[in-house]
């Protein structure tokens, strides 16, 4: 990135992490909403803590400039927004657990598990989940009823069985018996956040990294090596821009976007 472009970047990143995370916290509120009898507090807590930790908000980042190419970043963009971050935090906190990735470290914190304990856990990551599908319906998310349901179901699957939830049990079958190319292609493109992390240490990235490589699992990265990686992950980010062209510079902040993904270490 030229340097007036990367801070440009970095500052409309902060400020979308900023709006998204004070809307996260509003959803986040104890005070039990229509058709709810209660908000326990453990549970909240855990959630919070799941969600409230800081992190670059990546995907609500994209959602919004992405909504803002069509002069549509509002604020039923920010609440879609919201409703993909609680999806990805959910997906964070299961993962972390011991029977997946067993991560005792998450953007530099104890893991939900880890500060409440395994149950807890998981009751955090099922609220997360079913707190992105109360966002997209509800009426606050100012939107024609039927593109409310379309959102609910392209969320659906796209998380579940044939997207992210897919994906980890493919991964976890890859323990097993190792994919060929083409099958680590479809787990990585159906798990979320499938970066790969070559060189950037766990102080860095907040979490505990290269795991993938201790534990013997079959990337792209061990079966053609990092070189290859890089060259394909450059190409990726070549066909990125290329796609943005026609938008001229109301596309600049998401071919920063596409640049930042590929080179980011932290």
């Amino acid at each position: 990135m030229a340097k007036d472009e990367e801070i440009a970047f970095e500052t409309a990143l902060l400020t979308r992490a900023a709006a998204i995370e004070a809307l996260l916290r509003r959803l986040l509120d104890l005070r039990a909403l229509s058709g709810e009898i209660a908000r326990p507090e453990r549970l909240m807590a855990a959630m919070r803590h799941g969600v409230l930790n800081g992190g670059k908000r990546l995907r609500p980042f994209l959602v919004m400039e992405s909504a803002a190419l069509f002069s549509a970043d509002g604020e039923a963009a920010s609440r879609v927004a919201a409703a993909l971050e609680c999806v990805h935090c959910y997906s964070l906190i299961h993962d972390d657990l011991p029977a997946m990735d067993n991560d005792d470290l998450r953007r530099g914190q104890p893991t939900v598990h880890r500060a409440f304990d395994d149950a807890t856990a998981i009751l955090a990551g099922d609220a997360l989940l079913t707190l992105a599908f109360d966002i997209l319906a509800d009426e606050a998310t100012v939107l024609p009823v039927e593109r409310r349901a379309a959102l609910v179901l392209a969320l659906a699957r796209a998380a579940g069985i044939g997207g992210m939830v897919g994906g980890q049990m493919l991964d976890l079958d890859a323990g097993r018996t190792p994919p060929d190319e083409a099958g680590i292609i479809r787990l990585q493109a159906m798990k979320t956040g499938a970066l790969i992390d070559l060189t950037a240490d766990a102080h860095q990235m907040g979490k505990a990294t290269g795991k993938d490589a201790a534990a013997g699992k079959a990337t792209l990265v061990a079966l053609h090596g990092a070189d290859w990686a890089r060259k394909q992950l450059n190409g990726l980010v070549g066909q990125a821009h290329a796609l943005l062209d026609p938008y001229g510079e109301r596309a600049a902040l998401l071919k920063e976007a596409a640049t930042f993904v590929a080179t980011r270490n932290s």
